[in-house]
């Protein structure tokens, strides 16, 4: 990390609006290890996310705080102590790991691509659950349109398939309550 994204997520500070146009494209590394309870799954970075190289730093995502209320870290981690989910067995990828500033920036094939390289992934580290947080990316990137919340009856590359809902702000379908016992169903099934 160099320069103002090292700033931005040493300190929490606020990036700059140039810091964020200057994150578009942008990858962010895996949490990642090999023999997780679960490997979280998100759609792909946003800018902040890609200023930061933070999962799910955006303000407002919900996602820190999901797991918290659903019991799979004892206190609220902020996106700078995501190293932490490894000591618990939980890692964090993307589908897609390109920063953009909405997920409608992306296509079929982007979904299609990163359901491949996600597939890869699991065969080469191995979780015992993958659990995609965004019910219409995994329904287009796995081809599965009628695909419901919970636990899928498929398997990927023998890990149970788990679909939560997208715990980004900018998504209302879902309030905090609502989404907290989904995740809480998944982490009462490990």
């Amino acid at each position: 990390m160099t320069g103002s994204r090292a700033r931005a997520a040493q300190t929490g500070l606020r990036p700059t609006r140039a810091e964020l146009e200057a994150a578009r494209g942008k990858s962010i590394p895996d949490l990642i290890a090999t023999g997780l309870s679960v490997l979280f799954v998100g759609i792909n970075p946003s800018l902040w996310s890609g200023a930061v190289g933070q999962h799910f730093a955006r303000p407002g995502n919900r996602f820190w705080r999901a797991l918290h209320e659903a019991g799979f870290t004892d206190r609220l981690l902020s996106p700078h102590e995501g190293q932490e989910l490894l000591k618990r067995e939980i890692g964090v990828t993307n589908l897609v790991n390109r920063a953009t500033a909405s997920a409608d920036e992306l296509d079929i094939a982007d979904y299609r691509g990163g359901a491949r390289g996600i597939e890869r992934k699991v065969r080469r580290y191995r979780p015992k659950t993958v659990a995609f947080v965004g019910m219409g990316a995994y329904r287009v990137a796995f081809g599965r349109p009628r695909a419901r919340g919970g636990r899928q009856e498929e398997r990927l590359a023998g890990a149970v398939i788990w679909v939560l809902p997208n715990p980004s702000g900018r998504t209302a379908g879902y309030q905090m309550p609502a989404l907290a016992r989904a995740f809480r169903q998944l982490r009462r099934s490990l």
